[in-house]
């Protein structure tokens, strides 16, 4: 509100309510930009946890370990994705490790001939640069014995920002349950 030229200058009550109406606009900036962040991290999330899926997926080929070089360059890419103080959790069965090194070696001995990470029914909270999810895991998989299994289960996985980018701090894998896949998929993967 500005005086007319030649005109009374505004109340200090009309001032006030400008400025508190201007105030207003403000905090719905702020929060319009907040819910913009969380909503964009969110996405990141989703993004981080695909590109976690295939790269662990990648390690097989046709049913089969790929070879050395491929798993170990999966493997390594896999855990760039986690911080450099990150733990990957596999359950009791799996084991855990801690750190960057440690989770690319244990990504680089794969313990299945194949596997398809599907996760799924994301829930995902997000509170500045720390954030939490969980995701329902379904797993069609092949033992070296060859015997056909569906892994089922859930990943908790802690998020932290890290200069901008999204990256896994944990990810704890509880298994609900293993069960055998008849014939399997040996000619879908032929």
């Amino acid at each position: 509100m500005t005086a007319e030229p030649g005109g009374p200058a505004p109340s200090t009550e009309a001032l006030a309510a400008e400025v508190a109406a201007l105030r207003a606009r403000l905090d719905d900036v702020a929060d319009l930009g907040a819910r913009l962040d969380r909503a964009e991290s969110v996405l990141a999330i989703y993004d981080l946890k695909a590109r976690y899926g295939d790269l662990v997926d990648a390690r097989f080929h046709q049913g089969q370990v790929a070879a050395p070089e491929v798993v170990a360059d999966a493997a390594a890419r896999a855990a760039a994705l986690f911080t450099e103080d990150g733990t990957w959790d596999g359950g009791p069965t799996l084991g855990a490790v801690t750190g960057r090194a440690a989770i690319a070696e244990r990504l680089a001995a794969p313990t299945l001939v194949f596997s398809r990470h599907l996760f799924l029914s994301p829930h995902i909270t997000v509170d500045g640069d720390r954030a939490a999810g969980r995701w329902n895991l379904l797993s069609p998989s092949t033992r070296p014995d060859g015997s056909h299994l569906w892994i089922c289960g859930w990943e908790d996985d802690t998020y932290q920002r890290v200069d901008g980018v999204w990256l896994h701090h944990t990810m704890r894998l509880t298994t609900l349950f293993v069960a055998p896949a008849g014939e399997g998929w040996p000619r879908i993967l032929a």
